[in-house]
Order: C-alpha cells, then structure tokens, then sequence
C-alpha cells in the first residue's frame, strides 16, 4: 500500500502549463519495457477508450507497476492539470477500494479492488511542436487531456465516481468524498420556488446511471429542465456555483478558459434538470445534471441503494481534444 501512503503525503507542486516537462519528467524514469506499456499513438483508437468501470484489460502503465519515484512523477502530471482538491478527491476515490474489497468480502488473493489499477496511458510525444494527450483512469476515475505543446486544450470527458457515497462501517466511517457536488446540488434545488421547481424536474425516477454512458460522442438530445433565463437572480447564483465546482476540478487557468467558452455560448442556453427524490436518504435515488450548447455536467446517485455517486464532464467542442485537434496531428504527420 505504499503508492497510497504517497498519495496522501506528495506535496503540492507548483501549478504550471507546461504539462509536457512534467510528462517527460515521467517517461524518463521508465525504463523500456515500462515506456512499451505507457506510450501509444495520438490518432491510437484507445485514446477513444474511455471507461470507469473496474476492467483488466485496461492500456497504459499501472501504478502498482511504478517504483515510489516514477509514482511521484506520475501524481505530478496530474497535478499539473488538477486543483489540489480534485487531487484530493482522486486520491479519496482509490483508498475506497480498499473499502469494497472489505464490504464484498473479496477473496485474500483476489485483484479486482486493487487500488494499484490505475492507469496512465500517454498518446504521442509530450514536447514544444507536438500534439499530445494523456489519460489517468481506473474504477470511478477517468481524466483525457489533450495538449498542443506545453498547453492543456482539453481535459474532459472527466469522470469522478465515489462507492459508497458515504462510507457507513469500519475505519473510514462518515467519508463523503463527493460531499461538495451533492449539497450544492441540493442548495440549489432547496432553493427553487414552486415554479421554477415544476420546470426543473423531469421524472419521479432517477436513471440507473448517468445518461451519456461511457459513449464516444456525448449526445443528449432534446434537453429539458429550467433554464437559467428562468431562475431567480439568488437562483442564478447557485446554478453557477454548481457549475464552477465542476468546472474547477482542474488548474484555474484552464478553468477560466473552460468557464469562458461555456459563457460565450450564452449563460441563458444553460438548462438544470433534477430527476427522482428531492431530499436525500437510504435508498431515495435521484440524478441532475447541467447543460448548455457546449457542455453536459451529470450527477446519479441511484446504484447501491443510493449510495453510489457518478458524476462526469462532458466538453461538447472539445472531448478527446476534438476533431480538429486529431486533424492538426494527422496534417504533421
């Protein structure tokens, strides 16, 4: 459990753009056989893989296979692209499975809670002129940048997920790692007046899971829910604060850019959704979720007798870097 030691205790590095010193900081402390596993093409069609499922077969470089160092200098790619407290939460989200290995009463020998199945896949070659992207992924955890030099373009789709919502038995009783996205999204449906309630909510039933899946292309047709052109001033308020938590899961300067691109679009295009229970509690389901011309933020709490969080991000324009950032490399090449 060392790499887990390390998580709670790397300190916190200097933020920087320049993403691509840091990869290859990373990829000069693996040796050949580590570098065959880590690296693939950018226009590899595993840099479309996305999943947050527990899975085997995943690309890329394990942190169980790294030495304390190369762990190090893995954490330190992500935090080039994260806020401290999103590093916080992935590092919340993998010390949960050694949770379930517990609650599932998974076999001495068994692997499948391994909280050393994380994986770090790089997708071409991370220096000044080039077109390149990264993915750290495994259960409940997904993050896809994409970069044109020292510059981050993309970090979505994003996929923070958090078994159990709140830890109930055993040493970590009362964790919530995703504890900030379920009240802000409770203090901004508390807060609807009747009316804006009715055009807010779209079902009595939460969906099983969030609705754009593990898909490609993330589509959501036909949106409902209030728009923001519809809340009150307060109201407006909170559905921004709701959007800004997400939003501001990576480095501030990204974020800024992410916000301004989702305000260009035009803040009153925004529409939020709530489907199912309207006040948390043992096994009250429920699901909502933000979206505008350039942007799907979705939360579901249903699995596990509603005590299973998934949420996700979604860059309409950009996910995987977007097509445009593919074709720029394919031109190079």
């Amino acid at each position: 459990m060392r790499f887990i030691l390390l998580l709670l205790v790397f300190p916190a590095f200097a933020q920087s753009q320049d993403i691509a010193a840091k990869a290859q900081s990373f990829i000069t402390l693996l040796n050949n056989e580590q570098r065959g596993k880590a690296i693939l093409n950018f226009d590899s069609d595993e840099r479309y893989n996305f999943h947050f499922i527990p899975k085997n077969n995943r690309k890329g470089i394990a942190l169980k296979e790294l030495n304390a160092q190369q762990r190090t200098a893995a954490f330190n790619m992500l935090k080039s692209c994260l806020s401290d407290k999103t590093a916080d939460k992935v590092s919340a989200i993998i010390q949960l499975e050694n949770v379930l290995k517990v609650l599932e009463n998974q076999p001495a020998g068994s692997d499948y809670r391994d909280p050393g199945k994380y994986f770090l896949t790089i997708f071409g070659t991370p220096r000044t002129g080039t077109v390149w992207g990264w993915r750290f992924e495994g259960h409940h955890i997904s993050f896809n940048f994409s970069a044109s030099d020292k510059k981050l373009l993309s970090g979505t789709p994003s996929f923070l997920g958090s078994n159990p919502a709140i830890v109930n038995d055993g040493p970590q009783t009362g964790k919530q790692v995703l504890k900030e996205e379920t009240e802000k999204g409770f203090a901004l449906l508390n807060a609807l007046s009747k009316e804006e309630l009715e055009k807010a909510l779209t079902g009595d039933t939460a969906p099983g899971d969030i609705i754009t899946g593990a898909s490609r292309k993330a589509m959501i047709e036909n949106p409902d829910g209030i728009r923001y052109s519809e809340l009150s001033a307060g109201n407006k308020q909170l559905l921004m604060q709701l959007l800004e938590l997400y939003i501001h899961r990576y480095t501030k300067l990204f974020a800024d850019e992410m916000l301004a691109e989702i305000k260009k679009a035009g803040l009153d295009n925004l529409r939020f959704a709530w489907a199912g229970f309207t006040q948390p509690g043992k096994g009250k389901a429920y699901y909502y979720r933000i979206q505008g011309p350039t942007i799907i933020i979705e939360y579901d709490n249903s699995q596990n007798n509603a005590n299973h969080i998934h949420t996700v991000v979604r860059d309409l324009k950009n996910d995987f870097g977007g097509d445009m950032l593919l074709q720029h490399y394919k031109a190079a090449h």
